[in-house]
């Protein structure tokens, strides 16, 4: 026969009620009485059922985290503080990344299985923030914006990381620039690319259009267009990349055609993923605190959870350059 919470209420000489305002860690319970229950519920092995739970409290506990795009090292790198953050508060992460801007993805987080939604790869008019603030669903956007969606948001200032870029790059006697650029249709890419051309513009250096190249957040995007711009007659001398994972791929494109790095060329990120510290990339990058990122989400989202009717708010962390050994003056 299954345990309940009324024999850990006998067993402890307390009430049912009592036994479930301890196990959901409410206040107003003796210090002595809570001792008593926790210790009947160990004793019994007592395992509250979350079903029960949910009915009860009209709240399940779970939030999701919705992340397309788990082969780029950055989102495991920001879904687990997230689900530290989450964990510490009594939540449940769990991991949806399945086709995010599917219709039907709306149904599956808005049927009432999820308390709040975490969305890591929002692109500039993905639908899907959209159709979870009409229904309701609290959400907050982590490292992405949408256009003209009135959400709780959280992201790096990435027009300034690409500003700070420019200006490493200028420091460095970089006249001759390259860019592999992100998708448009994502706001890191647009805000990246929109601070290092206004920077440079500010310094006095052309981007010359034949040294630019735009394409997904990928090793192999970044391989295919710097293998392009360094088999021009006049390559450049420093290429600024979109993300760690286009950069490494930058790298890997100057190994197999010769070049050293930051010897003939200099390379340089954006996000500092684990791997930009490796000896064997050495990366110069710009840093956004993803400690922090996870710590401003979670407290939106259950301020959200809590007030559904609050203001919404824009949380801008602020980046740091991380000087390794990928760049050099000319």
């Amino acid at each position: 026969m299954a345990i309940t919470s009324r024999d850990v209420a006998r067993m402890a000489g307390v009430s049912q009620p009592t036994v479930s305002r301890v196990l959901r860690g409410a206040p107003g319970v003796a210090p002595e009485t809570r001792a008593r229950v926790l210790s009947a519920a160990r004793a019994l092995s007592y395992v509250p059922s979350e079903t029960g739970r949910s009915l009860a409290t009209r709240a399940t506990r779970r939030i999701g985290l919705v992340a397309d795009d788990l082969t780029n090292p950055f989102y495991p790198e920001l879904v687990e503080p997230l689900r530290d953050r989450l964990e510490q508060a009594g939540y449940r992460a769990l991991l949806v990344s399945d086709r995010v801007d599917d219709p039907v993805e709306a149904d599956r987080l808005a049927d009432g299985s999820l308390d709040g939604v975490v969305l890591t790869t929002t692109e500039v008019g993905s639908a899907l923030p959209h159709e979870l603030v009409r229904r309701g669903v609290p959400c907050v956007l982590a490292n992405r914006e949408a256009a003209g969606l009135p959400a709780d948001t959280c992201v790096v200032d990435n027009q300034l990381g690409g500003a700070q870029v420019a200006g490493l790059l200028a420091s460095l006697g970089h006249r001759r620039l390259g860019a592999v650029f992100g998708p448009a249709s994502t706001s890191t890419g647009r805000d990246r690319e929109a601070g290092f051309r206004a920077a440079l513009g500010e310094h006095g250096i052309p981007l010359r259009a034949e040294l630019v190249r735009r394409g997904p957040f990928t090793h192999d995007a970044g391989r295919a267009a710097v293998g392009e711009l360094l088999g021009l007659p006049a390559p450049p001398t420093a290429v600024f990349c979109a993300n760690d994972v286009v950069a490494m791929g930058a790298c890997s494109a100057a190994a197999a055609l010769g070049v050293r790095v930051p010897d003939d060329l200099t390379i340089v990120g954006f996000d500092d993923i684990a791997m930009a510290s490796w000896d064997v990339f050495g990366l110069s990058t710009v840093r956004g605190d993803l400690t922090l990122m996870a710590d401003e989400v979670v407290r939106m989202l259950l301020a959200r959870i809590a007030d559904p009717g609050r203001p919404a708010e824009r949380v801008v962390i602020a980046p740091a350059l991380v000087l390794r050994r990928s760049h050099n003056a000319v």
